[in-house]
């Protein structure tokens, strides 16, 4: 048994902020909220001006560190991703997949398994963002992968990888049955990169969709006679809505709305970051295509935007600064909410006894200055 006790600085729970307090850790969990640290235990000591916070979970990361997930589907391309990325607070990731070819996708879903089975830090499971998704709003994403869903890749995706599978997908692309036995075998359904109107997306919804990626950008928008994807997302009060909250992909007023709109608890930050992210070099190779980090903005030749350098810990500064979003609140968004919106906030994004002990502490600006994964710096 491995006793620690984090002190001095304050702790944020998930629910309340708390000073003159000890975050005990046993090993790989949280054991106590305690008023002195216990006997024996192992003092870290923490600035009184910084904060101790649940890690950050991200939903969308597609590279980091200068490597990219879909040119090297493998453990260490996860890893590498994972430690890129850990230096800005994220302690959950699903290293993300957009659209490629069936082999590819193949070794993604091995990939993911591996990882968990290696315990990378970090590693959640997977998000296949494609290729089962619309033409007219593909986006970055190589028409020549897009394709209806084989049964063989149904039951891939459907089988379990000791993790959590995240599936965007477009409802006009995928129908509403198989959208159900996805759901039904354990897959988080979102929706997105679509052209749907919002009643095919609402059946969508009763199928067993369960959220949205990166809301407002590649799906149909919300019109006065025509709600779209956008409408339908704001609507409904069950589903949850990533948003990439970095200044370029969505004008603030837009995600103030969303924010306002949608039920406490069903928004989440994501980053959809790509290699810059943690990385010297501003530039990468996307499908045979060079992709440039430019004014912030990750960017092909002609402008489009692709992915985005952004890291979890600018985005909680940026829901504070850009949306006027309480520290707290944005923290939840970071934490808190990303992991009831994968299943999994029984045991992570809080730190409260019995969850594992996934832990950043940021300064006084909220730039990470530490983190621990399951008990471990």
């Amino acid at each position: 048994m491995t006793l620690t006790a984090f002190v001095g600085g304050r702790l944020f729970t998930g629910y309340e902020t708390l000073a003159g307090r000890a975050l005990v850790v046993e090993d790989e969990l949280v054991r106590d909220i305690a008023d002195t640290a216990p006997a024996g235990a192992t003092r870290i000591e923490v600035a009184h001006d910084h904060l101790i916070v649940p890690g950050f979970i991200d939903l969308q990361v597609n590279g980091g560190g200068g490597v990219l997930f879909n040119d090297s589907p493998d453990v260490a391309t996860i890893r590498a991703i994972g430690a890129a990325h850990r230096r800005f607070g994220t302690t959950g990731f699903l290293p993300t997949l957009i659209s490629d070819r069936p082999e590819r996708l193949a070794a993604g879903l091995a990939a993911a398994r591996d990882a968990i089975a290696a315990r990378v830090p970090g590693a959640l499971g997977i998000h296949v963002e494609g290729p089962f998704i619309s033409r007219a709003k593909r986006g970055v994403h190589a028409a020549a992968a897009l394709r209806t869903p084989s049964g063989d890749e149904i039951a891939a995706i459907s089988k379990p990888n000791g993790g959590v599978t995240l599936l965007t997908v477009a409802p006009e692309v995928v129908p509403p049955e198989t959208i159900a036995a996805l759901a039904g075998a354990g897959v988080r359904v979102f929706l997105g990169h679509s052209d749907a109107n919002a009643a095919t997306v609402r059946v969508a919804l009763d199928a067993g969709a369960c959220g949205f990626t990166h809301l407002y950008n590649a799906m149909s928008a919300l019109g006065s006679r025509a709600p779209g994807m956008v409408g339908a997302a704001l609507a409904d009060r069950e589903s949850w809505c990533g948003l990439i909250v970095d200044g370029h992909h969505v004008d603030p007023t837009a995600l103030k709305i969303a924010i306002g709109v949608k039920p406490r608890g069903k928004c989440v930050l994501v980053t959809d970051a790509m290699p810059p992210v943690g990385a010297a070099r501003l530039s990468f190779e996307l499908y045979g295509e060079t992709l440039t980090v430019k004014d912030g903005r990750v960017v092909t030749s002609d402008g489009t935007l692709a992915g985005a350098a952004l890291d979890m810990a600018t985005a909680v500064r940026n829901t504070m600064s850009l949306l006027d979003v309480a520290r707290d609140e944005a923290l939840r968004m970071a934490s808190a909410y990303p992991a009831d919106a994968l299943g999994l906030g029984h045991r992570l994004g809080r730190l409260l006894p019995g969850y594992r002990a996934d832990i950043a502490v940021l300064d006084a600006g909220l730039n990470v200055t530490q983190t621990w994964i399951g008990g471990a710096g």
